[in-house]
């Protein structure tokens, strides 16, 4: 699979897993952790979700997919407009670590760093 190099000298998927319409209360809940558990299984490492993605919901189905796989993925979340200020971003950034069960200082494995 195609790779970026990140600033940081990380390497990336290209092409990731997106999960805007994931996390709507009760629909396919089980359907879509098993679709992101899957891609995660083949390769597509890099998961693209956002805290306003079913309110939240995406980012605890992406949480519960990457439980037992968190250090072979790179998650990239986005916040909402109205939290667009430096308190707001810290705060907002905060609730989604909260919803994916994740920190900020996990390292990546090595099937990703390459």
């Amino acid at each position: 699979m195609k790779t970026v190099a990140l600033p940081g000298g990380e390497r990336v998927p290209a092409l990731g897993l997106g999960t805007w319409m994931m996390g709507e209360r009760g629909v396919h809940e089980p359907e879509a952790i098993a679709a992101l558990e899957r891609g995660i299984d083949l390769g597509m490492t890099l998961i693209d979700t956002a805290e306003m993605y079913g309110d939240g919901g995406a980012e605890e189905l992406v949480g519960e997919a990457i439980k037992s796989r968190r250090n072979r993925v790179f998650i990239v979340s986005k916040v909402m407009p109205s939290n667009a200020s430096r308190a707001g971003v810290v705060a907002a950034c905060e609730r989604s670590l909260q919803r994916l069960g994740t920190d900020r200082n996990r390292p990546l494995s090595p099937p990703l760093a390459r």
